[in-house]
């Protein structure tokens, strides 16, 4: 690069430095505000119904619009009236938000009549077929202060509102309920549902024998997937269905994919139950503590195929990852090496076992003379037989590879991440650091996820409790100084280095930038 690029360069990163620090210091904030409609009652005590749903939403940065359902006069104790709205004005109201606000995502909670529930299922129907959109539907069929309001009619209803709901919510009550076979197995009441047409249900497990945790089980395609938290013995927990729900509905509007809504929504839940607070004489209500950002939240996941957590952690890192380059080619290895990298990662994807062999051992051999730390993608066997320092290991590449096998050699275990699932799966595994991508578009290979952001790359590191992040994905010089503002102990660099006319500068170049960067943030 010329000297005057050079210098324009570093004015450009003086730049950016500046403007980060200051954003270092202000918390952060959600990039926009989507629109949600919650489809509920009032709850005059404030508990529950479309006052926690308004208030959920406006915590998690949606803005939240009403359609109320019914209007009751409650209190911490008891329901002591229901009074529904008229369908008239049901319909006037969807019809208002529908011309001016459309929902991205929309939930539903308790709706007291047949004819409310047989109306909004057929405004959805022609809804939905104008609109993308998602819906989250809490089947409210009674309070937790003991009070009930169904009936075969009413059950009857909500099953024809199903194949317009995309995910369902019901307690294990609800489920017999809506299933009409309380005494089988839950599988099969949520397969009967499924077949009258809602794809997605989450059943929640609050109701179960007071076990020292609670399990909520999403039935999701094929898979099926438990999310596990400890149980708190607040008994300040009125509206835990509604704020479930609306959490759900909101980090899904954000553009979550589903299993990465439901982590940050239980984990939500769990900080809010953790700090709920009396109201009135029975019991009170949940507070609303913000994204969260403490991993003591995040609920535990169990899941077929993903291995049990390991007794001890991995090897760890003492030293930063820094720059991290991810190369496919023993010689281009050989070009970054002596520039010494932070650490480096050799990805092979092509050749017969036996070359790949060849180069991973000419690899290690090399790393060790110039005292880099290599991590060998995927080839975790070979790893262990030519001694490399660590082995990355993508998610599905977890479920076949021997974690113990490279536990025992001494390797430190890399894991890749694309959002707060993947993320909690890959701690359970105690690893030495876990990637966390892809943060913008990338052209190295085809990705089924979408590009996380900085946004939400700044919102996963503080999840990670310590164990060392790196990111990755789409970097380059542009962006590579907002990146490390967001705490990442590691920059994983591909094709702005490995494409780079000379990759070895383009390398010196970001081991500038980086010790710029860490050097005016200390």
């Amino acid at each position: 690069m010329p000297a005057a690029n050079d210098s324009l360069a570093s004015q450009r990163l003086s730049d950016v430095l500046a403007q980060t620090k200051v954003l270092s210091k202000v918390p952060a904030k959600v990039a926009e505000k989507p629109l949600v409609w919650s489809i509920a009652a009032s709850d005059s005590g404030g508990g529950a119904g479309i006052q926690a749903d308004v208030l959920t939403l406006q915590d998690l940065g949606c803005h939240a619009c009403t359609v109320l359902t019914a209007i009751t006069a409650q209190n911490s104790v008891r329901v002591q009236a229901l009074d529904p709205v008229s369908n008239t004005m049901l319909q006037a109201q969807l019809d208002a938000l529908k011309n001016d606000l459309p929902a991205r995502v929309i939930k539903i909670g308790l709706l007291p009549t047949p004819d409310s529930i047989l109306l909004l299922a057929g405004w959805l129907q022609d809804y939905k077929a104008q609109h993308r959109l998602l819906v989250v539907a809490d089947p409210v069929l009674g309070s937790s202060t003991g009070q009930h309001w169904h009936s075969e009619d009413l059950l009857d209803a909500w099953r024809a509102l199903l194949p317009q709901i995309d995910v369902l919510t019901p307690n294990l009550p609800e489920l017999g309920l809506l299933s009409g076979r309380p005494n089988q197995a839950i599988d099969e009441q949520v397969a009967l549902l499924q077949a009258l047409g809602v794809s997605t249900v989450l059943v929640k497990g609050g109701h179960a024998s007071k076990s020292a945790e609670v399990t909520d089980v999403l039935y999701h395609q094929d898979a099926i997937i438990a999310f596990s938290a400890s149980r708190l013995q607040s008994p300040h927990q009125h509206g835990t269905g509604c704020t479930l729900a609306s959490a759900l509905a909101a980090f899904l509007a954000h553009g979550y994919p589903l299993e990465d809504a439901l982590v940050l929504a239980r984990a939500y839940v769990q900080a809010a139950l953790q700090q709920g607070y009396a109201t009135g004489a029975g019991p009170g209500a949940l507070a609303h503590p913000g994204w969260p950002t403490k991993p003591s939240y995040l609920p535990r996941i169990e899941s077929a195929n993903w291995p049990t957590a390991p007794i001890e952690p991995f090897a760890g890192i003492s030293q930063p990852l820094a720059v991290y380059p991810v190369v496919d080619s023993l010689a281009l290895l050989e070009q970054l090496v002596p520039e010494q990298p932070g650490c480096i990662q050799l990805r092979i994807k092509q050749g017969s076992l036996a070359e790949i062999s060849e180069q991973i051992a000419a690899a290690v051999a090399l790393c060790r003379k110039h005292q880099v730390r290599l991590f060998i993608n995927d080839h975790w066997q070979l790893a262990i037989e030519h001694g490399a320092y660590g082995v990355h290991l993508g998610q599905q590449d977890i479920e076949q590879a021997d974690l113990a096998a490279i536990q025992r050699a001494g390797l430190r275990l890399g894991i890749s991440s694309h959002g707060p699932y993947e993320l909690v799966r890959a701690l359970q595994l105690r690893p030495s650091y876990i990637a966390l991508g892809h943060v913008f578009a990338t052209q190295t290979k085809q990705m089924p996820s979408q590009p996380q952001g900085l946004h939400k790359l700044a919102l996963s590191v503080p999840l990670c409790d310590g164990t060392p992040t790196v990111a990755i994905g789409g970097i380059d010089q542009h962006s590579f100084a907002n990146v490390c503002a967001s705490k990442v102990h590691g920059v994983a660099m591909v094709s702005a280095i490995t494409q780079a006319e000379q990759p070895s500068e383009s390398l010196r170049r970001f081991k500038q930038l980086w010790e710029q960067h860490y050097a005016y943030h200390r």
